[in-house]
């Protein structure tokens, strides 16, 4: 019988190589959680559009589907799609700047995600979907590794000129961020129309 290839070998799948990656165990086990990586590499070559957030929350971590959370109740909603096609990885990539849980902060919050996850597998996984339409990107990290320094709220309010170039750059939909939505009302009036409109149009 022949030895099945070792994960990090070319011919396994990118998105199974990403699961099988441990890269960072040492540093999971020192945090409060004190977890194993579970990489959630949830994307397929030609999908119709990528979604780029921080990293997986616990609850994502346990589930292996990403947005399986209250974040991602709201982003689908955002959106305008719901779980079946949030999910269908034809149509949807989700290539967060850590595929892991980096665990939590003696405060509980969540730990940034490690760089050494984009260093190794963002650029390959990127090009390993391919081009695309609409390219969301959540938060700061996101934003940051994409489009450089620059305050989150300001890319958010020039949506426009961002989305003439495909890009949607939009604030985490976490439950920390609804006292920014509320001082932001022109986001969902405004701008979530046009993202839902887009997303149609990547998806029909």
């Amino acid at each position: 019988m022949p030895t099945p290839p070792p994960p990090h070998a070319p011919s396994v799948p990118l998105p199974d190589r990403i699961r099988a990656c441990r890269l960072c165990a040492e540093r999971f086990a020192r945090t409060a959680t004190a977890h194993r990586p579970r990489p959630v590499a949830w994307f397929r070559a030609g999908a119709r559009l990528i979604v780029t957030g921080q990293a997986p929350g616990m609850r994502v971590h346990r589930s292996g589907r990403p947005f399986d959370d209250a974040s991602g109740v709201r982003l689908r909603r955002w959106m305008g799609v719901d779980e079946e096609t949030f999910w269908d990885r034809d149509r949807v990539a989700v290539v967060p700047m850590g595929f892991c849980f980096p665990g939590y902060d003696a405060k509980g919050a969540d730990l940034p995600p490690p760089k050494v996850c984009a260093a190794t597998w963002r650029e390959a996984a990127l090009s390993y979907v391919g081009a695309v339409g609409p390219r969301l990107l959540i938060g700061g990290y996101a934003q940051a590794w994409h489009l450089g320094p620059g305050r989150v709220t300001d890319r958010v309010r020039d949506w426009r000129a961002h989305a003439a170039r495909g890009i949607w750059c939009l604030p985490h939909p976490s439950w920390r961020n609804t006292g920014w939505l509320k001082a932001n009302p022109w986001f969902e009036a405004e701008a979530v129309p046009a993202l839902q409109a887009a997303v149609r149009e990547a998806l029909a």
